[in-house]
């Protein structure tokens, strides 16, 4: 990260200087992109002002801390800092096409119900029908002992769909013609 540092009312040292640019540092691993920070470090009677931008990533972000101390106003600023950009970070990974972002949230918040049903799984299984009459499918599918059989009716040429009831007989599903 690019840190320029800018002294008012405060003889610039290399301490301050080299103690922000190792606390900017840690920025760095929010941000994808090189950023640049600008720090102004500001004494005005007896308070200790630290102003912080930093322009990178698509975003600004600013910060601004007074205390009684210098070190201790550059710790509370880069803290605020840092707590904006998890924010804005947050905020354009739900805004990504492609990426469900604010779904992600209920789904997780789904997941860690405890009465939840297990996932349902849809499993897929290639056929062959054939074209034959419906008394035939019912001898097929006893041959089987399949719940269900498709196949193509030799009177209409549409496909159909026997199955095997609770009851032990057989239902029909075709389509209407």
């Amino acid at each position: 990260m690019q840190t320029s540092v800018t002294f008012k009312n405060l003889d610039p040292t290399d301490t301050l200087k080299s103690y922000v640019r190792d606390k900017l540092d840690r920025f760095d691993r929010y941000l994808d992109n090189p950023a640049e920070a600008n720090v102004v470090l500001l004494v005005e009677k007896f308070r200790h002002i630290v102003e912080i931008n930093i322009n990178g990533d698509r975003l600004t972000i600013n910060g601004k801390e007074e205390t009684n101390d210098m070190y201790s106003a550059i710790d509370m600023v880069l803290d605020k800092l840092e707590k904006q950009i998890k924010k804005n970070k947050q905020k354009i990974r739900g805004r990504r096409p492609g990426v469900k972002g604010k779904n992600m949230g209920l789904m997780q918040a789904d997941i860690n119900l405890p009465d939840e049903e297990p996932e349902r799984k849809v499993k897929i299984k290639n056929i062959e029908y054939k074209p034959m009459d419906v008394e035939e499918a019912v001898l097929q599918m006893d041959l089987l002992s399949d719940n269900f059989l498709v196949f193509t009716n030799a009177r209409s040429d549409q496909v159909n769909v026997l199955y095997r009831r609770k009851d032990g007989h057989y239902g029909l599903i075709q389509p209407n013609s």
